[in-house]
């Protein structure tokens, strides 16, 4: 555990799952019995926008109803007491890593709780429904606002600074991800060839899992509470 100073952690389904939030898609390619290509493409909202709006306004709805989980509360301890820079890249378009404490964050698949302007470009906060059409707060304009999420074939926020992270880092730590999609799938591969040690924590073998040195199997909640401890007493220790 020696030389660890930056730490970048990727999360994804498996780490909200456990406080409730469905994952992105079942066995049937189906994301709550929604076809992908409906609700979660920029084709699918072009053809239908009020269906579109319907399913992320009841997604965000859905989000008063569940709390962050101890995983969530270990990765946001971890970045207030640990001394090098952590950084976390999630997949989760839910806002249970804020809630439970972590600031230094990236959302690279978009936020729920954020609305997106086609008209001026400009990116907000949003908690309430867009399906009745409300005027964007920057334009004014009204019936111009989609959510705010990366939909198949958009690219991902902030992969630049991402990428310079990933470079930078000492410990790379993916959570809770099947290592599917890409480009997030790629992470540990460009970490560990730019020295990084790699760390899997997952219900089992990611598809990735060949690129990280070591794994731990099992509960999110479970399992990064007592990696957080570890890491944080060897630290004391040094």
């Amino acid at each position: 555990m020696a030389d660890i100073g930056n730490i970048v952690i990727l999360t994804g389904a498996g780490v909200s799952a456990e406080s409730g939030v469905r994952t992105f898609r079942d066995n049937g390619g189906l994301w709550e019995d929604h076809r992908i290509e409906d609700v979660a493409t920029p084709e699918g909202f072009a053809r239908d926008p009020a269906l579109v709006h319907r399913f992320y306004d009841a997604r965000r709805a859905a989000l008063r109803e569940v709390t962050p989980n101890a995983a969530h509360k270990a990765l946001a301890r971890l970045e207030r007491e640990w001394p090098g820079q952590v950084l976390l890249v999630t997949q989760n378009v839910d806002d249970l890593h804020e809630r439970a404490g972590s600031t230094n964050l990236i959302h690279m698949h978009g936020e729920l709780k954020s609305a997106w302007c086609r008209a001026c470009d400009a990116r907000m906060k949003w908690d309430e429904d867009l399906g009745d059409h409300p005027a964007c707060r920057a334009c004014t304009m009204a019936g111009t606002l989609r959510p705010d999420i990366v939909w198949f074939g958009e690219m991902p926020y902030r992969m630049d600074e991402i990428y310079a992270a990933l470079a930078a880092c000492d410990r790379f730590v993916s959570i809770g991800t099947s290592g599917a999609v890409y480009p997030a799938a790629g992470f540990v591969r460009q970490a560990r060839e730019m020295g990084a040690q790699t760390l899997e924590i997952n219900m089992e073998p990611s598809e990735g899992s060949l690129w990280f040195h070591d794994a731990r199997h099992g509960a999110a909640g479970e399992l990064v509470p007592a990696w957080v401890d570890e890491i944080l007493a060897t630290e004391q220790r040094r």
